[in-house]
C-alpha cells in the first residue's frame, strides 16, 4: 500500500498560537484516499497535524477561516466506539474520526466556539465544559484583537555575546513561547533560560501547578566586572550561567529543574518520490532488509618451510676425503685413507643414512 502525501514540515509548535484543544483524529482530506491518525491541536483558529504527540515539527495545518459547516457523519467504522464528523471548507471536505462521542462534542464545540466566537448552545456539555468553551472565546477574541494592533517589532534576541558555556535548557524562545513549552512538555523540566525582552540580558522562565499553571520569570544581567546577577529582592551572583540554573535548583530544593527537550529521530528512513501518472508525490519508506553481506575470503594456505640443515660435518674428516692421497705407498697418511679408522666408517655410514632418509621423506 502506497503511503499517504505527506507536506514538508515547516514550523515548530514554540511558534504556534495557543492551543485550545488536542488529542488524536484521523484524518481524510478531499484529495486523500486514506486516513491519517495524526496528533491535532487547535491552536488560534487552525488546526495544527502532527506526526505523534511529542514531534516539535507539524506536518500539515488547516486554516478555519474558510470555514463552512461541521455536521456529525454516521456512518459506521470498524472501531464501533469511534465517532466521525464532515468538516466542510471552501475547498472541500475532510473527514475526521475521534474516539468516542465525547470526544466528538468537544471537538465540535472547541471548532464552533473558535470560528463563531461564541460558545454553541446545541451541543451536549458539561458546566464545566462549557465554562472552559467560555474561556476560549475570551482568549482568542483577546488574540485576534492584538493581531490587528500595529506593533514595534521585536529585538534581536540577544545582542550580547553570552559568557561561557550555555547551558542545555536555554532556548531562543519569547516570553510567550517559554510558557508554551514549559506548559506543553511538562514531564521535560520546568525551568529554562531565555533571551531577555531588551535584546541586552537574559530570563528564566518557570512553571509550577497551582490548580493551573503559575510562570514566574527572573531576570538575569550581565556585570560589568564579570559574571551574571539574578535581579531579585536580593541579588544573587553567578559566575557563569550554569551557575545561574545550580542556584535556582538549589534556593527551591530541587523543585525547579531544567528544561531539556529531547527531539525525537525518525526511525526509518523515508524519502519523496513523484508517481509517472498523476504527478502526485509520495513520501516513500525505504526497505529495511539487511545489505548482502560480502564473500568470504579463501583459506590461506601454509607456506613452504624449508628443511632443516644436516649438522656440517667435521672439518677434519672433509680434509681427510677431499686432501690428494700420498703417491707413496709407505706413507702413512696413504695407509690410513686406504683403511680407514672404524671410528671414521660409522661416522661417514651415519651421515649417508641420514641423507637417504631426507631424500625419502622429501619424495614422500
Amino acid at each position: 500500500m502506497a503511503a499517504a502525501p505527506v507536506k514538508q514540515r515547516s514550523g515548530t509548535r514554540a511558534q504556534l498560537p495557543p492551543c485550545y484543544y488536542e488529542g488524536y483524529l484521523e484524518k481524510r482530506g478531499p484529495k486523500e484516499k486514506i486516513s491519517r491518525r495524526l496528533w491535532t491541536c487547535l491552536c488560534g483558529n487552525t488546526l495544527f497535524f502532527f506526526n505523534n504527540a511529542k514531534d516539535t515539527h507539524y506536518v500539515e495545518k488547516m486554516d478555519l477561516s474558510g470555514f463552512v459547516s461541521l455536521k456529525d457523519d454516521g456512518s459506521r467504522d470498524r472501531n464501533l466506539e469511534a465517532a466521525r464528523l464532515i468538516l466542510r471548507m471552501k475547498d472541500g471536505e475532510t473527514k475526521l474520526t475521534v474516539a468516542n462521542l465525547e470526544a466528538r462534542e468537544l471537538w465540535k464545540g472547541f471548532l464552533q466556539s473558535v470560528v463563531d466566537l461564541s460558545v454553541p448552545s446545541c451541543l451536549t456539555l458539561l458546566p464545566g465544559q462549557v465554562q472552559m468553551l467560555r474561556e476560549v472565546v475570551d482568549r482568542e477574541r483577546n488574540r485576534r484583537r492584538a493581531a490587528r494592533t500595529p506593533t514595534r517589532a521585536p529585538p534581536s534576541p540577544l545582542s550580547v555575546p553570552l559568557l561561557g558555556e550555555i547551558p542545555s535548557c536555554f532556548r531562543p524562545v519569547s516570553r510567550t513561547e517559554a510558557e508554551v513549552l514549559l506548559e506543553r512538555h511538562p514531564d521535560c523540566g520546568n525551568m529554562l533560560l531565555r533571551p531577555g525582552r531588551d535584546g541586552s540580558s537574559l530570563a528564566v522562565t518557570t512553571r509550577q501547578d497551582l490548580n493551573g499553571s503559575v510562570f514566574r520569570h527572573y531576570r538575569v544581567t550581565q556585570r560589568e566586572q564579570g559574571g551574571y546577577v539574578i535581579d531579585v529582592e536580593n541579588p544573587i551572583p553567578c559566575a557563569t550561567l550554569h551557575d545561574v540554573i545550580d542556584a535556582l535548583v538549589e534556593k527551591t530544593a530541587g523543585t525547579l529543574q531544567p528544561f531539556l527537550l529531547e527531539e525525537p529521530y525518525e526511525e526509518n528512513i523515508t524519502f519523496v518520490s513523484s508517481n509517472e501518472e498523476n504527478g502526485e508525490r509520495i513520501l516513500h519508506c525505504a526497505p529495511s532488509s539487511p545489505l548482502p553481506k560480502a564473500p568470504a575470503l579463501p583459506p590461506k594456505q601454509e607456506r613452504w618451510k624449508p628443511l632443516p640443515r644436516s649438522p656440517a660435518p667435521d672439518r677434519r674428516i672433509l680434509s681427510a676425503v677431499t686432501s690428494p692421497v700420498p703417491s707413496s705407498p709407505s706413507s702413512p697418511m696413504r695407509r690410513l685413507i686406504l683403511s680407514p679408522s672404524p671410528l671414521l666408517a660409522q661416522s661417514l655410514t651415519e651421515e649417508l643414512k641420514m641423507k637417504l632418509e631426507k631424500r625419502r621423506t622429501s619424495q614422500e
